[in-house]
């Protein structure tokens, strides 16, 4: 495959339309009906999806129709270039804001579908429409990528707890006066320990691990509200070379149970970037989609393997898709800073990886490989304003620019932020935090405040967070680099910490967490010379324990305590005088009360 330069890109693009023939997605053929789909779709309150003018929708797509609280849809006509009239079934939103329109067979690869529905809302009727065009699906090499050698010193052991082994979490700074109270948020994977969703304290001492399955790993684990309740939230499944993950997103309450399992739709599997729950029961995540496209157009070959970024918002009751948008047909590729690929790789374009809903009726997407972010309009799906890269609508002030850049987050006031990688290939001296105030009335943007650790030069090549914390503190955690820092509003250092050797963390967050789980407390006890006994105890994921008591006797019936000790971490030891044949220990609150209890073990 050759390699063609952005700017031989984006000269080719500047004389001809972006399109694709042949097998791949077309772009421009049809463009009068899509822009007369997107005046539809913009009389109309409802948002149907795939949205006018997708260019590469799944094979397996449903029809989408999303709107108010209460709108009917019925009359549903879909029908394709070349399979002609689909029949399908209805299945209503559980938010009650919509439908979606299952077909019963699947589209055929380069066809043109066309969709219209009846719509009604309280007395008024109408006609809701949009046409797509289906990709021509393609397949990538599924290699993970290969372990990075680590530190066997930087992995946590545990007696009681043989199946835990993480890396370890060395804080080297901190917590300072001012730290935001809470535990840290994790998922570690590459170099030694074994990967997976972690809590560690402000000391570093672990709290609570889950090991996954052998080839899978995790990441973006946060606090986040599900049902009115908090939940850990977090991403699982395998990530593979060309640089995405194939997997689904999962909720656990605060006993540790699997309350759901969050899929991505229309055929795709949930990749690792992105995953938020709103307080409507939906779910916002991204997906990447091999698809061919015919590149000649731009210098390129004519079966081209392209990945489409696509965003989706889920239905986390029924599964279904409410909204999709995908990034080829609504964000030139003239503006990506990637080269076409050579050899066997995709052309990774845009590398959608983070999404924020919060403001009505628009959402914020970052994407990695055009160096930009974009606020897309739900509705008709198109970009409103973008910031950064080769085609910003906004002017970027001194110190403004990013590159490379992840975890793009609206915050009050107008402000943006965003982690700056500033890297692959280095553009920038370090990384570095970003608050940036985004003014599209007077179209500028300019820095309000950057954070970078001023002990460490940390240059990260991917990955990456910032995240506001309470009291106007700001977590960054450094991705591909096994660091993480908590800077106060004025860039002062409150905390630092370290993974071990080439140990990465996608993402790290902060957050105050009660829970207590349904498993028993571990204990493991062995005789010592002297009639003497070593015992060793933990709870995986409790965060009430402040004490434990430790009981022996020659019945499994008749215990008494033989010792207490403050809890010391994850696990605690005690020593006690005993020659009778079992134990057990009892985990204790701050008043002392009784809150777990191991079973019984014969010595």
């Amino acid at each position: 495959m050759r390699s063609v330069s952005p700017a031989a890109l984006t000269a080719c693009l500047a004389a001809v339309a972006w399109c694709g023939c042949g097998k791949g997605p077309v772009y421009a053929r049809g463009k009068l009906r899509f822009e007369a789909d997107a005046r539809v779709a913009a009389a109309n309150p409802v948002t149907v999806s795939p949205l006018p003018g997708t260019v590469d929708a799944s094979p397996a797509t449903q029809i989408s129709f999303l709107g108010a609280r209460g709108i009917r849809i019925s009359e549903v006509r879909v029908i394709g270039s070349r399979t002609g009239t689909h029949v399908g079934r209805l299945r209503g939103f559980a938010t009650g804001t919509g439908a979606s329109f299952l077909p019963a067979r699947p589209f055929l690869p380069g066809e043109r579908v066309a969709v219209d529905a009846l719509v009604r809302q309280r007395t008024s009727t109408r006609r809701a429409a949009t046409s797509f065009t289906i990709a021509t699906p393609a397949t990538v090499n599924q290699s993970e990528f290969p372990l990075l050698a680590g530190d066997a010193r930087a992995v946590q052991r545990f007696r009681s707890a043989p199946q835990i082994n993480p890396s370890t979490v060395t804080v080297t700074t901190g917590p300072a006066s001012g730290a935001t109270p809470g535990y840290l948020f994790l998922a570690p994977y590459q170099g030694d320990g074994a990967p997976g969703p972690m809590i560690v304290d402000q000391r570093g001492q672990l709290v609570w691990f889950r090991p996954l399955p052998a080839g899978e790993q995790a990441t973006n684990l946060g606090v986040q509200s599900y049902r009115g309740r908090p939940a850990l939230v977090w991403w699982q499944g395998r990530i593979i070379q060309v640089g995405f993950g194939e997997g689904e997103d999962v909720v656990y309450d605060r006993s540790y149970r699997r309350v759901a399992s969050i899929k991505a739709g229309n055929g795709y599997q949930a990749d690792l970037h992105a995953i938020k729950i709103s307080a409507h029961g939906t779910a916002w995540l991204d997906a990447f989609a091999p698809v061919e496209v015919d590149l000649s157009a731009v210098n390129g070959p004519p079966r081209a393997v392209v990945l489409d970024s696509v965003v989706q918002e889920i239905d986390i009751d029924t599964g279904l898709v409410m909204w999709e948008w995908h990034a080829l047909g609504h964000l030139p590729p003239a503006e990506s800073q990637v080269p076409l690929a050579e050899g066997s790789y995709p052309w990774d374009y845009a590398h959608i990886n983070s999404i924020d809903p919060r403001s009505p009726g628009e959402v914020l997407l970052s994407a990695r490989s055009t160096s930009t972010i974009y606020d897309v309009d739900v509705h008709s799906g198109r970009i409103r304003w973008r910031v950064g890269g080769r085609s910003s609508s906004l002017a970027i002030g001194a110190g403004a620019g990013f590159y490379w850049q992840h975890d793009s987050e609206l915050q009050p006031g107008g402000l943006i932020s965003l982690f700056d990688n500033g890297s692959e290939p280095p553009r920038e001296h370090q990384s570095r935090g970003l608050l940036l105030r985004v003014d599209p009335a007077s179209r500028s943007v300019s820095l309000v405040r950057e954070f970078a650790n001023p002990a460490h030069v940390l240059l990260s090549p991917s990955q990456g967070s910032m995240r506001r914390l309470d009291g106007g503190n700001w977590l960054l955690g450094y991705g591909r680099l096994p660091e993480l820092t908590e800077f106060g509003p004025d860039g002062r250092v409150l905390l630092d910490a370290s993974l071990g050797s080439n140990v990465q963390n996608y993402s790290a967050s902060l957050s105050r967490w009660e829970a207590r789980p349904l498993t028993r407390p571990a204990l493991v006890a062995s005789r010592l010379p002297g009639a003497r006994l070593a015992a060793s105890m933990s709870w995986n994921g409790a965060t009430e324990v402040a004490g434990w008591r430790l009981l022996g006797g020659s019945s499994p019936r008749r215990l008494v305590a033989l010792a207490t000790a403050p809890r010391t971490g994850f696990e605690t030891q005690i020593l006690a005088r005993f020659s009778g044949r079992y134990v057990s220990v009892q985990a204790l609150d701050r008043t002392g009360a009784v809150i777990g209890a191991s079973r019984v073990l014969q010595v």
